[in-house]
């Protein structure tokens, strides 16, 4: 069944949906410009939590401690810190983790994490941590920290199976995550499925969608096809010949996007992560369709505190 599949129940929702926000560490002036922007905006919404990605290898380290502390600090959100496996030994992974918790920020999100561009498959350092499992008994010694924690839907490209991939997923659960964030999908069933083979396997922390809004589906075919997410047909049709027009593609986009997250609502869903790519508009237009209304005084008090 695809996303635009009809749900059980087409009445109103009664229950106004939890939302979280991912971003990632600007590289320039303008792109940070343009982050604080995109926080700006999302911040009345009241996310649960917004969080900040890593890059492969470590490479967005220093920026991505400092986009979180400044989101802490400045906007008084709960940031999430993404963590990785990659490229540092336990001990500088411990001294990172200090200086979060020393920060104020309590919220990991921990990941084996991607090898450096060109560099194949995933090699754990010689002094690391080989697995998210193992990072998150890690944070938890260092911490009490809450660590939430990657789970995929059509199974991890480098697992040996899906059974295997759900048997990973429960031993971070074992090792005190306390949430799996799904990599995003496109077909509601997907994640229906997921979810009870998750609960079959003795994984009972919750599962939240990640929800990634089309923005560009030729960039979105390439996300797709590097983490093993698949592409529905109907969706490529929906978005076919709107490659220069950019105004349609956004209305397309959030409406598909408003119905898979109103799917999941008929079947209990009640959270949701929205993959921002840094963009508040879009996301901004699904939460508004799904009953998010942002707090009116929200943003003035925020701008008042800045004057």
């Amino acid at each position: 069944m695809n996303l635009l599949s009809t749900p059980r129940d087409r009445c109103a929702f009664p229950v106004q949906p939890a939302v979280s926000f991912e971003f990632f560490p600007p590289g320039t002036p303008q792109l940070q410009q343009k982050l604080w922007q995109a926080l700006e905006r999302l911040a009345p919404l009241a996310p649960r939590f917004v969080s900040v990605t890593y890059g492969a290898g470590g490479s967005t380290r220093e920026r991505t401690h400092a986009t979180v502390v400044a989101i802490e600090r400045q906007l008084g959100l709960r940031p999430a810190a993404h963590l990785t496996c990659v490229g540092a030994s336990r001990d500088e992974i411990a001294v990172i983790a200090r200086r979060y918790w020393q920060a104020g920020v309590r919220h990991i999100v921990a990941l084996r994490g991607d090898p450096p561009e060109g560099e194949g498959r995933f090699a754990p350092h010689p002094q690391g941590y080989a697995r998210a499992s193992e990072l998150v008994a890690g944070l938890k010694q260092i911490a009490d920290f809450e660590i939430s924690v990657a789970a995929h839907p059509e199974t991890h490209p480098d697992a040996v199976s899906a059974q295997a991939d759900l048997d990973n997923l429960k031993r971070k659960q074992d090792a005190g995550a306390a949430r799996g964030i799904t990599q995003f999908f496109f077909d509601v069933e997907v994640f229906l499925r997921f979810r009870d083979r998750a609960a079959k396997a003795g994984v009972h922390m919750p599962l939240v969608p990640g929800i990634l809004p089309v923005t560009n589906f030729n960039q979105v075919k390439k996300f797709a096809a590097r983490c093993g997410a698949s592409v529905p047909a109907s969706l490529a049709h929906h978005f076919e010949g709107l490659d220069a027009d950019p105004e349609t593609r956004m209305l397309v986009a959030a409406h598909l996007a408003g119905e898979q997250c109103r799917r999941l609502q008929s079947e209990d869903v009640q959270e949701f992560h929205f993959y921002t790519l840094n963009r508040a508009e879009l996301t901004r237009a699904i939460c508004h369709l799904l009953g998010i209304r942002a707090a009116p005084s929200a943003g003035a008090s925020r701008a008042a505190s800045r004057t």
